[in-house]
This record gives C-alpha cells, sequence and structure tokens, in this order.
C-alpha cells in the first residue's frame, strides 16, 4: 500500500532577520506530509465507526480498535478481517474499508458508533465517561513487573531511533511495545505511527492480538505524545502495566490508571520522569520511596 507518505511542493520562506519583509529568500521544493485518510470499519455488515488515520497496518488498527471498545480480547474471536469495496472518483480501490468478522458466539455491540473520529481522539462521540470506562478482561492491576526508572526513562530515546516515519515527514505519532526482561534489558516488540495517537495504539495491541500474545503482561507502553484517558484505557484493556509518555497525562488519564491498577509516566525525557500512579512499580530507591 503506497499512500503512507505524499508528497506537496510547497513555498519554504527562509527569515534571515532582516527587518524588511521582502529582503529573505523564497525557496520553491517538495515536502513529504504524512497521509491522512478516513477509514470505516464494519462488523459483518454492520457499519461500527470512522477513523481517520495513516494508512498501513489498518488489519492491525481494527483488531486493536475491538480490543479497545471491549469488543474482543482473544484472537480466536476475531474469524477474519478484510478489504471491502471502497473506491475513489477514478475507481481506484482505496482500501479505506475494513470489515472484520467475528465468531458467531460473540455479542455485536447494541449499536454501531457511527461517528467520525478525528486522529486527535479515540473517543469522540461517546456518551459519556462511563460508555468508555469498561471492565477490562486483562487487568494490569496484578502484573508482577518492577524495573528501574533508568530503564523506564531511557525508552524514549530507543522509541524515536525507530521512528522511520516521523523520520520523512515530522508529522506522525508513535507507539512502542518494549519487553522488559528479568535481567533488565529491553526489547522493542513492536512499533507503530500514524498521524493519530490512540490509532498507533491501536496497532500496536492490534499486533498483539493476532499474534496470541495478550495479555501483554511484562511490557511497558511508550508513546511519543502526551497520556490521555484513551490511551490508559487502551493500555488497561491490553494487559499493560505500565504507560509512558513523554509530555504530560490529563487528571482523567491519571484517575484511570489508579483505578486500573496501572503505572503512568509522564514527562519522560532521557533524565528524569514523573510516575503519576502505580510508583510502586519503579524499582530505583528515589522513585519507590513515594506513595504509590
Amino acid at each position: 500500500m503506497g499512500r503512507v507518505t505524499q508528497r506537496r511542493k510547497v513555498h519554504k520562506y527562509v527569515l534571515d532577520g532582516s527587518p524588511k519583509a521582502l529582503e529573505f529568500p523564497v525557496r520553491y521544493r517538495e515536502d513529504v506530509l504524512a497521509v491522512e485518510e478516513p477509514l470505516e470499519i464494519r462488523l459483518g455488515s454492520l457499519s461500527y465507526s470512522v477513523t481517520m488515520r495513516t494508512p498501513g497496518d489498518d488489519f492491525d488498527l481494527v483488531a486493536g480498535f475491538l480490543v479497545s471498545e471491549g469488543v474482543i480480547w482473544t484472537p480466536d474471536q476475531l474469524v477474519s478481517l478484510r478489504f471491502c469495496a471502497g473506491e475513489d472518483e477514478n475507481g481506484v480501490q482505496t482500501f479505506n474499508v475494513v470489515e472484520a468478522q467475528l465468531r458467531p458466539d460473540v455479542p455485536l455491540p447494541e449499536t454501531g458508533r457511527n461517528v467520525y473520529t478525528s486522529s486527535s481522539c479515540g473517543i469522540c462521540g461517546t456518551d459519556s465517561i462511563e460508555a468508555v470506562q469498561k471492565s477490562s478482561h486483562h487487568s494490569p492491576a496484578t502484573d508482577p513487573l518492577t524495573l528501574d526508572a533508568h530503564v523506564l526513562a531511557s525508552l524514549p530515546a530507543l522509541l524515536r531511533k525507530s521512528q522511520r516515519l516521523f523520520d520523512d515527514t515530522g508529522g506522525v505519532h508513535a507507539a512502542g511495545l518494549f519487553r522488559i526482561e528479568d535481567d533488565g534489558g529491553v526489547q522493542l516488540l513492536c512499533l507503530r505511527e500514524d498521524v493519530g495517537r490512540h490509532n498507533a495504539v491501536d496497532k500496536v495491541v492490534g499486533w498483539a492480538l493476532r499474534e496470541g500474545l495478550l495479555p501483554l503482561r511484562g511490557t511497558v507502553l511508550q508513546v511519543s505524545g502526551r497520556a490521555s484517558f484513551e490511551l490508559v484505557q487502551k493500555a488497561a484493556q491490553a494487559g499493560i502495566p505500565v504507560l509512558a509518555a513523554v509530555s504530560a497525562p490529563s487528571s482523567l488519564a491519571v484517575e484511570l490508571a489508579e483505578a486500573s491498577g496501572l503505572t503512568l509516566a509522564g514527562f519522560s525525557r532521557g533524565t528524569s520522569l514523573n510516575v503519576y500512579a502505580g510508583a510502586a512499580r519503579i524499582s530505583s530507591p528515589a522513585v519507590a520511596s513515594a506513595p504509590a
């Protein structure tokens, strides 16, 4: 699928500090943009949701979205995924409609979401907080994982090294799933990039579901942006015990992390981090001495 990036001509203004507006050069060049297109998710014949995403890893995205929504939680509940008919104005297949076929005994949601979900928000259109704060089949609360604060703080740099699409465009979020080994080593299991941070997380969770890895015990989910409520929800639904972000969490994200037994870190930038919930998992004495 070749629609992950798109080249567009731009006017690049190089400001040289001159007080006169017309005394700086204008350059004409091509820039590489991350593609953003709608994806319709269908459950059989039911149109369930439409989300804006960067094309690529769409089956992982749909599978992860269904886990996040509490529709499925084991790989055998998802019978098949396929692209449906969807064409642009020139009759070319867009690959923008995915149909998920669920096992016959899996209850379908009472209604499809039938809402537009932007690339910046994973829960837009839901009626209330109660509608998205679902009970998880893979609770992170009992996960015995502990890790050193230095290891946790090192993950943003490891994530950044693998962000190929960001290198090209500068316009996508990333989510990386890391396994913490018994000896303290770190293994990057899966990395996904997307214009929507919630899509990047869904793609990681969907990959794990399809690989039969749920619940994701002993792992850390590192994200490139802030930690919002929906990201904590998605991590908890997948049984991920630790979520770390390079930016700030929201107050509701912290509340949900506490209620779910999930460790939530923010402002993780190599030399420091803030742990907002579940600090008992952090083995560094300076961090572990704080109330959990």
